[in-house]
């Protein structure tokens, strides 16, 4: 295996590519009793359209197969349901889809190793009937509507739609009542056989393990062993500019609710350098000890500490700013009023020495939990990052770097604002 070590936070990473194509990563950590295991594939709400290597031919899915997917494949031919033979051995267990993978996952204190039989077997035996698929669509169907009636998902969606002109993130991840409609069993095997082979998968584990134990006992319980060879994704040329300035709706709020985003561009270089200095200049303008929190949050603009972050992946890049605010339209002039103010003064050092400490104190935070770890790991995979470049590539983020940043993302004519308004 290879080991990748990170002194500055004590941590080991072993991994290997099995002659299968899965990739295993291992981070040991003795100092716990928890053990996690996460098993990701790179198919997320984003991937509809592909040329598979099994058959060659481009292919168009409905939107949200991957979660159908997901939902879909804790049921067995027997009968029997994955998740609760897994909450029946006393483990919790879960799983998710994103824009661009699906996981599934389990944290165990004991039973680790039955649980490991039963995770590794639903994971690569999927049972789909035209009965079980058509079951499914009525619950997801619900799930979609309840989605649709809740305004934090509303705000965000309609924030990639002002964004995004052809990006598939701007899809709901569940999809639509009419695009699962035309989900059957036929596509739930050519996308589980296309996206679920072992190749473009990586399973993940952290906590009190001696690595080459256990990574034999997950080649022992492999089954499937072929490499079909490369997918290739297809996605429509996206445009710089953004589609609306801005968008607002009526919905049950008892205050407005809104996100403010600004569109970037996707970086093949050093995009965690970038991630960094995004971070640190949002804390700066809009963080809790900044100027511009307290003057609006003592003017009751805004009503709590507004999430700040960074979303980017191999086909989208965009920061959202998230919050409760009387007047989310003041709060965005005012804060492009900051930017403007911030471009022209240019940052001072210290504020800037004193953010980007906090800043690694939170990465530093991540590695305090078996499922921060694992997570991260796996996610940071599929954008062909290793985690550690965090820590790695703070120390190479300077003032002037971080000014340049400013100057490139924080433009006018790449913000949007997205409001749920009170009825």
């Amino acid at each position: 295996m290879e080991v990748i070590e990170n002194l500055k936070v004590k941590e080991k990473i072993y991994r290997e590519k099995l002659e299968n194509g899965l990739t295993v990563m291992i981070i040991p950590k003795h100092n716990t009793n928890k053990k996690y295991i996460i098993w990701g594939t790179h198919f997320g709400s984003i991937d509809n359209h592909f040329i598979s290597p099994i058959e060659n031919k481009e292919t168009k899915i409905p939107d949200g197969v991957a979660h159908f997917l997901e939902h879909k494949l804790f049921e067995q031919e027997n009968g029997t349901n994955s998740l609760d033979i897994l909450s029946g051995l006393g483990v919790e267990a879960n799983a998710y889809t994103t824009n661009d993978h699906t996981a599934y996952l389990y944290e165990a204190t004991e039973n680790f190793y039955e649980a490991l039989d039963e995770f590794m077997n639903y994971v690569q035996n999927p049972y789909f009937t035209d009965e079980n698929v058509e079951k499914e669509k009525g619950i997801i169907g619900q799930e979609i509507m309840m989605y649709d009636d809740e305004p934090s998902w509303r705000v965000y969606i309609n924030a990639m739609n002002c964004m995004y002109q052809n990006n598939p993130i701007k899809i709901d991840i569940a999809g639509s009542v009419e695009s699962i409609s035309k989900i059957n069993k036929e596509i739930l095997y050519e996308c589980y056989n296309t996206f679920y082979n072992l190749a473009n998968m990586t399973l993940v584990v952290c906590g009190d393990f001696e690595p080459e134990k256990i990574l034999e006992e997950i080649k022992n319980r492999i089954t499937k062993t072929e490499s079909i060879g490369e997918i290739k994704r297809i996605y429509e040329q996206e445009p710089n500019d953004i589609v609306n300035k801005k968008i607002e709706v009526n919905m049950e709020v008892s205050n407005p609710i809104f996100i403010i985003g600004i569109k970037d561009e996707i970086q093949k270089e050093n995009p965690v350098k970038r991630h960094i200095a995004v971070e640190i200049l949002l804390n700066m303008l809009l963080g809790k000890s900044s100027n511009l929190y307290q003057e609006l949050y003592e003017d009751g603009l805004l009503l709590a500490e507004p999430d700040l972050d960074y979303e980017f992946s191999k086909q989208y890049a965009h920061i959202l700013i998230s919050g409760t605010s009387k007047n989310p339209n003041q709060v965005l002039e005012k804060l492009k009023a900051e930017i403007k103010k911030l471009k022209e003064k240019g940052l001072d050092q210290d504020y800037f020495d004193r953010m980007k400490k906090m800043i690694y104190g939170q990465y530093i935070k991540e590695y305090n939990s078996v499922g921060n770890i694992a997570r991260m790991f796996l996610a940071d995979s599929f954008k062909g990052i290793n985690s550690f470049e965090y820590l790695e590539d703070y120390a190479s983020v300077t003032k002037e770097y971080t000014q340049k940043i400013l100057q490139e993302i924080f433009q006018e004519e790449k913000m949007i604002i997205s409001i749920v308004n009170p009825k």
